[in-house]
């Protein structure tokens, strides 16, 4: 009875780490997502994401609406080349919580983003990823973002 107890419990931890291999794959590209961004290295920011990725951020406007706006990736990878040099900026992941089925990942991440050693404001990232020849890529990402409130977010 011993022995077949012990060959359950060591498939289950097969499983397992099979599933953690995933997540460990799809947290690796949003890391490199993340460094591109924060290098401004179009190229390597474009070998993370599908090319007909979509974009978009829920926020509040000047009259205190909700809004969702969409963003073209070039768009958004010129912004990024633009910022002057003298500027940094970071983008703080405070954690990751990831989720696979077979081909598909999503990934929600609170985040902070800080200017200059400032902090501007705060959010989550939810990243959708297709595997593509085993390799993940970013086929969706909408973000919130707001200036106060972010304590919520460590919880």
């Amino acid at each position: 009875m011993k022995l077949p107890l012990f060959f359950i419990f060591g498939l289950m931890n097969l499983v397992a780490l099979a599933q953690t291999e995933e997540e460990i794959q799809v947290k690796q590209n949003i890391i490199e997502f993340f460094d591109a961004f924060h290098a401004k290295d179009s190229i390597a920011m474009k070998k993370t994401v599908y090319p007909s990725i979509l974009l978009q951020t829920i926020g509040v406007n000047n009259e205190g609406k909700s809004v969702l706006k969409t963003e073209n990736f070039n768009d958004l990878v010129k912004s990024i080349i633009s910022i002057p040099d003298s500027t940094n900026f970071q983008e703080r992941i405070k954690s990751y919580s990831i989720q696979t089925d077979g081909n598909m990942a999503n990934a929600w991440t609170p985040y902070e983003f800080w200017i200059n050693n400032e902090f501007h404001h705060c959010g989550v990232n939810s990243f959708q990823l297709f595997r593509e020849e085993n390799k993940w890529k970013i086929i969706y990402l909408i973000d919130t973002r707001r200036k106060s409130d972010c304590s919520a977010l460590s919880e």
